[in-house]
């Protein structure tokens, strides 16, 4: 346990630790906004959990992080909208972090619902061809 804790303390702190060094040496300040959205929490998980239970269970947090990524879009979106509307920045970070998790929440959802629903209509066609075989 502490290992792990270790390792995520070290790659996440590093990934961050070097985001900054290339926001503040680099002349283009656009880098500062692209290098904060780097993935380090998803690059540490997916490694520590494919480490620690194999590659399929690293798939599944990988897959996962695509809907935190989508809700980061959102974020995004969310904050710089607020930003431009009301120019308080406190209000746009917690807005901004209330509509990453809610989206991420709801496309996740989506998701799952269309996944069983696809899975369904497969399963209705499949025993319709039956009947229509045995009559």
């Amino acid at each position: 346990m502490y290992k792990d804790l270790l390792i995520r303390f070290i790659l996440g702190g590093a990934a961050v630790m070097i985001s900054y060094l290339i926001t503040v040496m680099s002349p283009w300040k656009i880098l500062a906004g692209i290098f904060a959205a780097f993935p380090a929490v998803m690059i540490t998980a997916v490694l520590m959990v494919g480490i620690a239970s194999g590659s399929k269970k690293a798939a599944k947090i990988a897959n996962g992080s695509v809907f935190g990524m989508i809700g980061g879009v959102v974020c995004v979106a969310t904050v710089w909208t607020v930003l431009q509307v009301s120019g308080n920045w406190a209000l746009s970070i917690v807005l901004g972090l209330v509509f990453w998790l809610g989206s991420s929440i709801i496309v996740s959802t989506l998701r799952d619902i269309i996944k069983t629903n696809r899975n369904n209509s497969v399963r209705v066609n499949i025993l319709a061809d039956i009947l229509v075989k045995h009559k």
